[in-house]
């Protein structure tokens, strides 16, 4: 039997999981809402505002009057202009407007102010009379009010510094701003002149020091000519002129080298002599044999005797006397020459080594002697490169002593000139301050009344989203979506504001008011719910809420007499143990069965008191069945989660196209989730009036870790809110019935 429930595993996706993430913004609807909803509040401030600002600018032009002078100094460049040279300086825009900065911090620091407040004709002013308590406590507040309300700001854009003075009195304003004036330039005069009087006398100290040390370098160079003995010494500093002493040391190093590269050359000839004296005869040592006289004595002998014993052997034979003597004379002979050829050879040999070897001796003397020269030129060369390192820096100190001597002189000649200049101080007065005509910017109409009008409105708009976004309830379709991110199967409005539903049972609503808006409402959700799935796929559902009293026990019996209204059977079944409901709604005939056969309901089920049929009653409303809860068990969600329970959803499924359980509330007790893994759908019941976005959440999060198919959710109680769906939907359907009633009765 149970088999006919569909599986777990065959069950669509939470549809929580399936939604975009939640997001906090609003749309461009909501926002006129809210404005619409808050109207007479915003209007209301934005008049308190105008009224604030009239009164306030009232207020200022009596009690608080202010005026400001202001006039400008000139600020010429930040540079000692030559007065020696005709022409202008381009300095960058930021330097000049840094140089503009400092004058005018200079006209605000403290000590300039307390210089300010020393002048005669700023104690005659009321202004500084003004102050109160004693003499120090009266100065403090005289600097700390010139301070904030004595400006100096340089522009940018221009060569000017302004200064500028707000008091209550347009006269006083233009006094203390000319005192000022007259102070500052004054001031910046003297201490310029000052200034240039000080580094005149620095610079005439530093010039007698450094022709003290001119002399003292000429005195150098005098000493090193002494010391060295070189007279042409200043000629040997420059790059182009080469000493004696150095031209001799060049040429005794040159002849070393050459000298050096003959000694290798004849150390590798002895080598080879060496060689060769102990190996074959060379083609020099065979042409000085082939010259020796006795060499050539016994070729001449050899070849005559060759000539004879040619005739001899074609005349006598090869054992004839004579021929065997000639042989052993050619014989002879050719042994003495071989060992002339021996001798010569050697005799050539030795006489060449020994004539090498000498020679390399002179050349290694001739070296040494080079080598003696050579050093003995070198350490002249030394002490001339001495006494050059020592003239040439004795010369570099004296040279730049000179041209810093001449600069000196230079500058002294233009301080003299700059001291008497009038324009040393860099700043020029371009003239007086004349008194204001008008009040300060601050103290305009045209100004308080639109700011008092615009604080006042933007105060308005401020509130009225504060006390909308203040309100965490779950009251519209849109925080559904936003929050929740469960499907919206049905907006429930609030009973109260729908005529036809005001003086009936919330839970028989669709029955006895079925013309309705709330009716309608409860017969769109019925459709959604049918649509949300595949056909036939939701016929066992859970009604639940997180909270008691969210309005979960009216929408499970509306939706049942929905589903009958349709031609279907249902069966609502009250699993709330714990406060259960459907036995006042759905009272119970009287009959003549026992009286304990109306206490059977759901809990004797699942106890094996009585069978499912048994349990099953009748609600006074054609093809709708009710299971009552029965007497409270000790362990309900034990018995919900039972094998039994399940077996009586699967029995049922027989009888009924609908099975509607009105569950507990699933944030209170752990009965709903017990019941959310049996049914094929859970559907959540959330109060506009009295459930937060939490424990929404938190009602949805709670089903969706037992796995429960969360198939919608119902927004129960929704109030219509000015420009909102359901003032709108309140409207359209009264005129739309109004209408139908008409065409009904001309009919």
């Amino acid at each position: 039997m149970a088999q006919e429930r569909p599986a777990a595993s065959n069950r669509r996706p939470r549809s929580a999981g399936q939604g975009p993430a939640a997001t906090s913004s609003l749309a461009p609807r909501e926002v006129f809402g809210i404005l619409r909803r808050h109207m007479l509040l915003m209007i209301f401030l934005t008049l308190l505002g105008l009224g604030a600002g009239g009164g306030t600018w009232k207020l200022l032009q009596i009690k608080f009057p202010r005026y400001t002078a202001r006039t400008y100094i000139q600020v010429l460049p930040p540079v000692e202009i030559d007065p020696m040279t005709i022409g202008t300086i381009q300095l960058q825009r930021d330097v000049l407007y840094g140089h503009r900065q400092s004058i005018a911090s200079l006209i605000k620091q403290q000590s300039t102010m307390e210089d300010l407040l020393k002048r005669d004709n700023v104690k005659e002013t009321q202004w500084y009379e003004g102050f109160r308590g004693g003499p120090a406590r009266k100065d403090r507040n005289r600097v700390k009010y010139l301070k904030k309300h004595f400006g100096a700001y340089a522009h940018r854009d221009s060569e000017f510094v302004e200064i500028s003075m707000s008091c209550g009195s347009a006269r006083e304003a233009a006094d203390v701003v000319n005192e000022m004036l007259v102070l500052f330039l004054a001031s910046r005069g003297v201490s310029e002149q000052r200034e240039i009087s000080d580094r005149l006398t620095q610079l005439d100290r530093r010039r007698q020091d450094i022709q003290a040390e001119v002399d003292a370098g000429e005195r150098a160079l005098d000493d090193v000519r002494a010391a060295y003995d070189l007279t042409d010494i200043e000629r040997s500093v420059g790059r182009n002129f080469q000493h004696t002493i150095t031209l001799r040391l060049n040429s005794l190093e040159l002849q070393k080298d050459e000298l050096d590269l003959v000694i290798k050359q004849f150390q590798a000839d002895i080598g080879n002599l060496e060689e060769l004296a102990r190996g074959p005869i060379t083609e020099q040592i065979a042409a000085v044999i082939e010259g020796d006289a006795i060499m050539t004595s016994l070729a001449q002998q050899l070849a005559f005797q060759e000539a004879e014993l040619s005739g001899k052997l074609s005349k006598f034979g090869d054992d004839h006397r004579d021929v065997r003597r000639i042989r052993g004379s050619i014989e002879k002979a050719r042994k003495e020459r071989e060992l002339r050829k021996a001798e010569i050879a050697e005799l050539t040999r030795r006489a060449n080594l020994m004539n090498a070897q000498d020679t390399l001796i002179v050349l290694q003397k001739r070296f040494e002697q080079l080598e003696e020269s050579r050093q003995e030129a070198e350490a002249k060369k030394k002490q001339l490169d001495l006494a050059r390192v020592q003239y040439d820096k004795a010369l570099k100190i004296r040279d730049e002593r000179l041209a810093r001597l001449d600069s000196i002189k230079e500058q002294i000649e233009k301080l003299k000139i700059m001291h008497d200049d009038p324009k040393t101080p860099k700043v020029l007065a371009v003239g007086q301050a004349r008194q204001p005509l008008e009040m300060v910017f601050s103290r305009q109409w045209w100004l308080w009344f639109p700011s008092g009008t615009v604080l006042g409105m933007l105060l308005g708009v401020g509130l009225a989203f504060l006390v909308e976004l203040a309100n965490d309830l779950v009251r519209t379709p849109s925080a559904v979506a936003r929050y929740v991110r469960v499907p919206l199967l049905g907006v429930i409005p609030n009973a109260s504001e729908d005529r036809q539903a005001r003086r009936v049972d919330l839970a028989h609503v669709v029955r006895q008011a079925p013309y309705s808006v709330v009716s309608e409402s409860y017969r769109r959700c019925r459709t959604n719910l049918k649509l949300s799935g595949p056909a036939g796929a939701s016929r066992t559902l859970l009604v639940t809420s997180g909270m008691t009293g969210d309005g979960k026990t009216s929408v499970a019996s509306n939706l049942a007499a929905t589903f009958v209204a349709s031609d279907k059977k249902v069966l609502l079944i009250d699993a709330n143990f714990r406060k259960p409901n459907l036995h006042t709604l759905f009272p119970r005939e009287e009959t003549g069965d026992s009286a304990e056969r109306f206490d059977f309901g759901l809990s004797s089920v699942l106890t094996h008191q009585c069978s499912s049929g048994e349990a099953v009653r009748s609600s006074g409303v054609e093809g709708l069945g009710i299971i009552d809860c029965g007497p409270a068990p000790a362990n309900p969600a034990e018995l919900l989660g039972s094998a039994r329970m399940e077996s009586l959803l699967a029995e049922q499924r027989r009888n009924y196209d609908y099975i509607i359980i009105d569950g507990p509330p699933s944030l209170l007790v752990s009965d709903a989730k017990v019941l959310a893994a049996l049914v094929d759908a859970t559907v959540l019941v959330f109060n506009a009036t009295a459930t937060s976005r939490g424990a929404a959440q938190r009602t949805v999060r709670e089903l969706e870790q037992v796995d429960a198919t969360i198939i919608g959710c119902v927004l129960f109680a929704a109030r219509s809110m000015k420009g909102g769906y359901f003032q709108e939907q309140f409207k359209s359907y009264r005129r739309y019935h109004k209408k139908a009633r008409l065409a009904g009765s001309a009919a």
